[in-house]
Order: structure tokens, then C-alpha cells, then sequence
């Protein structure tokens, strides 16, 4: 892994001079794009740098976008998921590594099938931790996103992606820990996303009510248990002005998002208007905080300063 320079522009930077960075660990490509896009666009174009680091390849996800669901592509998942995320990757600025563990799917059934030998969430957590503790320390992020304990949802992979992460943090910052993978370092700040909560669902509902529009969450909020989620809310980064990088992104997974579908239902102007901000929970901070807080950095100390070169993650 290396840094190589790219252009020029104007960056935040921490109290030493150096960019502010920020890592995301997602479990499978268009996860990155999916949660926290608009955030990412924000601070982009702040000059922080921001690295993805994707668990999985997503190999054993299902073509969701009915034009380009063909036998022929269904056979060329891989590489088709690889070229996805070179898009995302380049529409929202960041940097991207893979972490090269394998997707466990989803099981479906009763009784659940058993999840693929060798798949992601069947590794020793400790042991794949120790992946995302060499990109840790060599990255150096103040910030560091994954999810919540039960991934955001279910899903065997993003449970994974939330124990790995939590293992990593702890042992990138403990020098008896994977001493091969280099010199230890402490991330300030640890967040869960927490963009999908009933309070979100019901206020753009209402507003799409209002508007006369047919709402797509009506049938996923009569279904959807009493949500604690919001409670837990912390941090709320006011980004709207990007959720349009946020959409084509997204749109960037041609066969993971229907272009008709769930992620576009709702306006543009409506998603400003009823709720302009994607929302997280610090769950860890090394430094003093204030809550409710509005920025992933609060309580680093940052400025802004021009600069010759900005950098690329490598790998």
C-alpha cells in the first residue's frame, strides 16, 4: 500500500498539519453508496481525505435491477461488481480497498441454510480483524463509520463487518497487537450509521402525503416494529446539497439498484425538505464532545489551508 499524489485543492487538516482522514468499512460494494454518501460527498470537497474499505466482493449478491438481470451477467457478478464500485468510487472522490474476504450471502428458509465454508461471517473475528488493523495503521484515520451490533440489519455480513471493525479499532491502537501490520494508531472517534430510522421514514412520508405523492414507505413503516434506533442518535452531518453525488453513486451499482425503484421514490427537493442531514451515533471518542453534534470531527481540531497535492490509497 502506498499514498500517491493527485491534484490540487483546498483540505482540512488536524492540528499537525496533516489531512483530516476518514475510513468507512462496508461489507460488500454499494454499501459505501448506499449509507453515508452525502456525508462522504461533504467532506470530500472539504479536502479529507476518505478511504473505503469493502469487506467482501459482494460475490453472492442477486442482480436487483430487472434490465440487467441475464444469464450472462449473473455469470460475470464479479467482475461486474468490480467495475461498479470503480464508479461509485470515482463519482464520490474517495479512496477504496478491498479487504478480500469472500460474501456469505443471505440465507433465506426455515430452517436457514448453513452459510458458505469459508465465507466472511465464518471467519475468526480476531483474525480478519487483523486485515482491517494493517489499513488502520497505515491510513491513519481520525474517523473510522461501520454498524451497529445487529449491521444496520441482519445481514450475517454486515454483523461481521460491525465485530471486525470494533476488534480492529482496539487492536490497531494496542502495540502487542499485530506488530507486523506497523506502528499503532488510536482512531479519535468510532460511529454506527443510523440513516435507516422510523423517524426518518415517517416525516418524508408525511411530506410526501402532503404533497399529494405516493410514498414508498407507507407498506415499510406498516411493517416496520416500534424502532428504538432514533433514540440513539447522536450526530446529524446536514449534507443535502450532496445527496445528488449520493444518487449517482448509487446508481453507479447498476445491478444492484432498481433505477425506478425504493432509492429514488421520493424527490430530491422532498428528501431536502423533510430531512437534510444522513444521521450516525458516536458510539466512541477519545476526544471531548457535545451532543447532539453536527460534524464527524467535532472535537478534533482542524482548519482549512491550501495545498499542493492531495493523495490516493493504494494497494
Amino acid at each position: 500500500m502506498g499514498r500517491m499524489p493527485t491534484h490540487s485543492r483546498q483540505r482540512r487538516v488536524d492540528a499537525h498539519g496533516e489531512p483530516l482522514r476518514l475510513l468507512h468499512v462496508h461489507a460488500h460494494p454499494d454499501d459505501e453508496s448506499s449509507k453515508g454518501a452525502a456525508t462522504t460527498a461533504r467532506y470530500v470537497e472539504q479536502g479529507v481525505r476518505v478511504l473505503v474499505a469493502t469487506c467482501t466482493g459482494g460475490e453472492l449478491g442477486d442482480i436487483l435491477n430487472p434490465r440487467l438481470d441475464t444469464p450472462e451477467n449473473r455469470a460475470n457478478i464479479v467482475a461486474l461488481r468490480r467495475a461498479e464500485m470503480d464508479r461509485a468510487r470515482e463519482i464520490l472522490g474517495v479512496e477504496q480497498v478491498w479487504l478480500g474476504f469472500r460474501d456469505s450471502g443471505l440465507p433465506e428458509g426455515d430452517p436457514l441454510p448453513p452459510l458458505p465454508e469459508g465465507c466472511f461471517a465464518l471467519q475468526d473475528v480476531d483474525e480478519a480483524a487483523g486485515v482491517l488493523v494493517r489499513v488502520i495503521r497505515e491510513f491513519g484515520p481520525h474517523v473510522l463509520t461501520t454498524y451497529d451490533e445487529n449491521g444496520g440489519y441482519p445481514h450475517p455480513d454486515h454483523i461481521q463487518t460491525h465485530r471486525i471493525s470494533m476488534a480492529a479499532v482496539d487492536a490497531a491502537a494496542d502495540p502487542a497487537a499485530w506488530p507486523e501490520h506497523g506502528e499503532p494508531w488510536q482512531v479519535l472517534k468510532v460511529y454506527y450509521h443510523m440513516g435507516m430510522h422510523r423517524r426518518r421514514f415517517e416525516t418524508l412520508d408525511r411530506i410526501m402525503h402532503e404533497h399529494g405523492l405516493v410514498s414508498p414507505y407507507r407498506e415499510r413503516l406498516a411493517a416496520m416494529p416500534d424502532d428504538r434506533r432514533a433514540e440513539r442518535l447522536t450526530t446529524f452531518v446536514q449534507c443535502a446539497d450532496y445527496f445528488h453525488v449520493r444518487d449517482d453513486a448509487l446508481r453507479a451499482h447498476a445491478t444492484q439498484v432498481d433505477p425506478d425503484g425504493f432509492w429514488f421514490a421520493v424527490p430530491l427537493e422532498i428528501q431536502k425538505l423533510g430531512w437534510p442531514t444522513e444521521d450516525y451515533q458516536l458510539v466512541r471518542s477519545m476526544v471531548p464532545v457535545h451532543l447532539p453534534e453536527d460534524d464527524l470531527f467535532a472535537g478534533i481540531e482542524s482548519h482549512f489551508v491550501e495545498d499542493s497535492a492531495t493523495w490516493a490509497y493504494s494497494i
